[in-house]
């Protein structure tokens, strides 16, 4: 899968597939920015699968925010992100997990108090 905006290095040659989900129900935007001769950024919408190809060191940051403002709230190294090629479905085939992605993009606090109960 070609990067067409942003193509990685051309001496990368350890290139993984990788997709991060936006769970919660703000805007983020994740970055790579410790790959050298590349930088990667991308703007995630609340409930917005990313797939994409990076170099195995990569590490995803993960900035949200208001507008004005972004904090860095998490660094996911992208061999945790990786995506078995072939397998044809980025979607989690276990509906318990499908459930908690939609409550968390309905109302974060419902799953605190969902997770809790049980």
């Amino acid at each position: 899968m070609p990067q067409i905006f942003d193509p990685l290095p051309s001496n990368s040659c350890d290139r993984i597939l990788c997709c991060y989900v936006n769970a919660t129900s703000k805007i983020q935007v994740v970055r790579i920015t410790n790959i050298a001769n590349w930088y990667f950024e991308r703007v995630v919408f609340p409930g917005q699968r990313l797939v994409f190809e990076s170099p195995r060191a990569g590490q995803l940051e993960v900035h949200s925010g208001t507008m004005a403002s972004a904090i860095l709230s998490d660094t996911i190294p992208c061999t945790e992100l990786l995506v078995q090629e072939g397998a044809g479905n980025f979607f989690p085939s276990d509906p318990v997990i499908q459930q908690r992605l939609e409550l968390i993009n309905e109302a974060p606090e419902a799953v605190a108090t969902k997770v809790t109960s049980r």
